[in-house]
């Protein structure tokens, strides 16, 4: 940097004059870098401490102002190996200190890379403070300003305010692929998965292509049109905002229950909940970042137990995952599929109810887990083997077997 560019820098730091404006009044000023127009969005904050550029062409970031908490960013630049999309679908990134790429991998700046596609940024932000806050008073609607439009900070607040925010829109169809694809057509293994896109990242299909041929599809493609293809399991992806919003992907989940293996991440495992009962509700500032370490607590897991709202959510979850998988082995595909699987299987082997009572004699259980244990072992004992509400009923005793009761 010459003594010029120091002087402009030094200038820019000095007036600050982009910012970036909450609807709750707060306002956090800094220096624009990026493309140069202005933007609404519901400002986060991400705790990782690299992989910015991982973050920014994370599909599940649609609709964000993502504030970095790590100091210093754009270090080791930009370059086409590291992205997890196909573009960039965050409103805008916010910095405190904006380095210049000095990596070997570096193909580019990151004020270079958010130009060319379009995102704004905002660099010399007490990030420090303005990650308190969010923590403190919730993620945001917020207004990004760092274009040249005469805009001020009380305007910013208002545009926050008046926009619509995530609750209640559905962003899955924004940053779906338009058609279906399969990711990885030369490999040979016989196992099929189908990937529902509801902004998938391109390191989750890595990992699946690993071990089967992986076929991408649209958020909304019908069920019917998922099992054409005889997966060996279904896949329910990452994506943005609210799942609530999402329900023609929950209506073909519903459908699907029973008939295939599903698995679910992010999104994907809310949209999974919602399919089989249960709510959804915002947390205050979301979990955003790369791995969160979690402890469980002793004294946690006997409040969750003993709740009887949480009780009570239990056995309705329960009642309608049994009812819409008994819907569905009416589907003549899955009751051929159960028959193989039980003539392969037999019957029951009692030992394994056998092993699971004396596991439940020697917990120290308290009286209503007991009372919950004896009567799905009673169940259990009348289901045939290899049934899908077999496998709900015993991963239900196991799970209340290992809570640390003792």
């Amino acid at each position: 940097m010459d003594e010029q560019e120091f002087v402009a820098k030094w200038q820019a730091e000095r007036t600050r004059g982009a910012f970036l404006a909450l609807a709750d009044g707060a306002v956090f000023r800094g220096v624009p870098f990026g493309a140069r127009i202005d933007r609404l969005g519901e400002a986060v904050f991400n705790t990782g401490m690299s992989g910015y550029q991982e973050i920014l062409t994370d599909p599940s970031y649609a609709g964000q102002c993502v504030v970095l908490t790590a100091s210093e960013i754009g270090n080791y630049g930009v370059n086409p190996e590291d992205v997890e999309s196909r573009g960039l679908f965050l409103s805008g990134l916010v910095v405190n200190d904006l380095s210049e790429p000095s990596n070997w991998r570096a193909t580019g700046s990151l004020d270079g890379y958010l130009q060319a596609n379009g995102v704004p940024g905002i660099r010399a932000v007490d990030t420090r403070a303005l990650t308190v806050h969010l923590r403190d008073h919730g993620s945001q609607r917020a207004y990004l300003h760092v274009s040249d439009e005469p805009v001020s900070p009380e305007e910013g607040v208002a545009r926050a305010r008046a926009w619509e925010g995530l609750d209640g829109q559905d962003y899955a169809a924004k940053v779906t692929c338009d058609t279906a694809y399969v990711f990885n057509p030369e490999t040979a293994s016989a196992k099929r998965i189908v990937c529902y896109d509801f902004g998938v990242k391109t390191n989750i299909l890595r990992n699946l292509a690993a071990f089967a041929q992986v076929t991408v599809v649209p958020a909304a493609t019908p069920a019917e049109a998922v099992l054409a293809h005889h997966p060996d399991g279904v896949f329910l992806s990452n994506g943005p905002a609210d799942p609530a919003a999402v329900t023609y992907a929950v209506e073909n989940i519903r459908v699907l229950l029973g008939k295939v293996p599903i698995m679910g991440i992010c999104l994907g495992h809310q949209l999974l909940a919602i399919a089989c009962g249960a709510k959804t509700g915002r947390l205050r500032f979301g979990h955003h970042g790369c791995n969160h370490p979690v402890k469980r607590l002793e004294t946690v897991c006997r409040i969750l137990i003993r709740e009887s709202d949480l009780a009570d959510t239990e056995k309705q979850i329960q009642a309608r995952i049994r009812k819409q998988v008994e819907k569905n082995q009416k589907d003549y595909y899955l009751r051929e599929q159960i028959k193989a699987i039980q003539n392969e299987l037999g019957d029951r082997d009692e030992s394994e109810i056998s092993e699971l009572r004396k596991r439940m004699e020697e917990t120290p259980l308290n009286e209503e887990a007991r009372t919950k244990c004896e009567k799905e072992l009673d169940r259990l004992s009348h289901m045939p083997a290899g049934t899908p509400e077999s496998a709900v009923s015993q991963t239900y005793i196991e799970w209340i077997l290992d809570l640390p009761w003792g």
